[in-house]
Parts: structure tokens; sequence; C-alpha cells
């Protein structure tokens, strides 16, 4: 990552954090702010609608946001809400973008330890931001009254510094109840740092057009997601019919591959539903062996899973298998532990059992 940046200072992307980690906003007032810029031996620049501060990184400015419309109701005397630092400008591709925020990411677990949370914004961000759509995950060192965050952003993996309250008094306001009212998913650990993290109570999902519609943008941004948090994730599926829960589906992904085996009873043609077998796809042999049984598709790596056509075919092998309601599909609780964080799928919409 470092020969991607340059500054006056040439700042590693370790250092940059520490000082940040280290850095007081002063109330994140204007002259708070200004301070902070000096202290960091950046210049004041852009509009008061859009400040920056002047870093003469070779990635490109710091971008302040100030408190508008989207942030004023979470806000108590902040005038911004971040301080989002550019680490590099990356191509645009899945696999590119994964890469570079997953070597920041390396960077700054070893110069600030394991991160308290982490995760992906999904479709929307703090104050309803948009994100990549390659994906959204995020670090998080959190802080009082700051916490640190590597982002994906729009060229590459940025640091964002922000006041801790802000950002979490709009993310647990979230969960009102209506379908994709809070997306992605999040995770965190046992941390004392994490002490009074609140969590948003989630949604759920009321129909399959629903469920085919988040699944399939979790499925589809899932390898590079995984691939730039360096985690690993397996996911079985279990389908509630008159005889009984059964597993259904396994969802394993470990950032280089996404595959998903399927356990069709006896009576649905897993192969018209568009499951293949080991010998289509030998690569999942190292997952579920040879087993004749177990039906599977292996999706790809960063950037190539078809997510909508991935959730289709679940979702009318869930149906074809007997599964009525959206409720009816649930979430192994298997899935809930990744590396040392409780997570929750909140973009998906589906119970956890």
């Amino acid at each position: 990552m470092n020969a991607q940046r340059g500054s006056i200072e040439e700042r590693s992307v370790a250092d940059l954090a520490r000082e940040l980690v280290a850095a007081d906003a002063g109330g994140w007032t204007p002259d708070g702010v200004k301070a902070l810029a000096e202290r960091l031996g950046w210049a004041w620049g852009g509009t008061s609608d859009q400040p920056v501060l002047v870093t003469g990184l070779a990635s490109g400015n710091a971008r302040l946001r100030p408190v508008g419309t989207y942030e004023e109701r979470y806000v108590d005397n902040e005038s911004y809400v971040e301080l989002a630092v550019p680490l590099a400008t990356v191509a645009s591709d899945a696999a590119a973008q994964a890469a570079a925020f997953r070597a920041a990411r390396e960077e700054l677990v070893a110069a600030l330890g394991k991160p308290s949370v982490m995760g992906s914004h999904g479709e929307m961000g703090p104050f309803y931001d948009s994100g990549p759509l390659w994906g959204a995950p995020f670090t998080r060192w959190r802080g009082r009254p700051n916490t640190l965050e590597l982002r994906a952003g729009k060229s590459g993996p940025e640091l964002v510094l922000r006041p801790t309250d802000p950002a979490e008094n709009w993310f647990w306001r979230q969960g009102v109840g209506e379908e994709h009212s809070i997306s992605g998913f999040f995770g965190s650990t046992r941390d004392p740092a994490n002490a009074g993290l609140g969590f948003p109570g989630g949604w759920t999902a009321r129909s399959w057009e629903t469920v085919s519609s988040s699944l399939g943008d979790f499925l589809g941004a899932l390898p590079a997601e995984v691939h730039a948090l360096g985690i690993t994730i397996g996911m079985p599926f279990y389908g509630r019919t008159g005889s009984g829960s059964p597993i259904l589906f396994d969802v394993a992904c470990d950032g280089d591959r996404l595959a998903i085996g399927c356990f069709a009873p006896d009576g649905v043609d897993p192969a018209a539903l568009g499951w293949g077998t080991v010998a289509e796809h030998p690569d999942t042999a190292s997952i579920w062996g040879d087993d004749a049984r177990v039906w599977r598709v292996d999706a790809g790596g960063p950037g190539e899973p078809k997510g909508h056509a991935l959730a289709k075919m679940l979702v009318e092998t869930a149906r074809a298998v007997g599964v009525v309601e959206p409720t009816d599909l649930i979430i192994g609780g298997e899935a809930d532990y990744v590396d040392g964080y409780h997570v929750t799928y909140y973009g998906l919409g589906l119970p956890t059992g």
C-alpha cells in the first residue's frame, strides 16, 4: 500500500492511523477541526458545503462531512460527522478493490490490534450514504469520543475518523421493521471498547421477492467482502416444513471462492433447479468431498457471483422442498460467530436459529 501513497511527510497507513486515533477534534466544531488540521499539517480548503483538508497525499485530499439534513437529528453539538482520508486510488474491479482494502486492513491490525467491530454497510452506510457497487466492507476501532474506521470508498480504501455517537445513533435507529430498513451485516467482539454499543432491531422479509432481492445482494458481494475483511463465512440455511427443519443449503465463502451446497430431499430434482455435481464443480470437493448427495454450485471469487441468479435458485429450491413462508427459511446459528465476532445479518431479513 505504501507505494501508492505519498505526502510531504510520507506517512504510512499505520502512522496516519496512529495520528488520527490520538487526534483531538475539539468536539468536531469548526474551531476544533481547524486546530486538528493544523496539528496534522493539513491546510483548509474546499467550500462550506464540501470542505476538504489539503493533505499532500498522492491519493487525494481528506473530505469533511458537515452536519446537514440527513445528519442533524443524530448529533448533539457537532458541526461535522466525519473526516475521510483516501488511502489509494485502485482499479474499479472487485478483486483489486478487495485486495487493496485487505492490505490496508492488515497494516492497521499490525499497528492498532484487532478491530472491535467489522462488517458490511450493504447498500446504505451511515446517514444514508451509498457505497461502492463491488461491496461495502468496513472495520472499526471503536473509541470515545472518536472512532476510526477503515471503509471501502468510491475509488479505494479510506480511513475515516468520526465522533462515535452520531453514527451509532443513526445505526440503532434503522431497524424499524420495514423491509430493507437496514442492510449489510454487523459483527462485534467482546472487547471493552464496545461497552454501551447499541444494536438495531432489524426487519423481516414478508415475500419471496424480498428474499430474492436481499439474498442476491448479499451473495453477489460476499466473496469480495469476505476477502477484504480476511474472514471465512460458513452459513447453513434450514427450511421449516411439515416434516421438520432440515438443513437445505450450506453457503461457504473464504474470500477466494463462494460455493453453495444443496441437501435436497427425495422427490426434488436439484439438477432441474440449476444445481450441479462435484464432477461439474470439482473445486467444491475440498468442502463437501465427493458425496453424491450434496448438490452444489461454484459461484466464483470476488466480482464473479451472479447474486440474484443464485438467490432465485435458492428460493425456488426452498419452495420446491415445501418451505411455505420466508420466515421458515432460517439462518443457522452457527453463522453468528465469525473469527471471534458475533455477527448479525441485518440485510437478509431472515430469522436465525
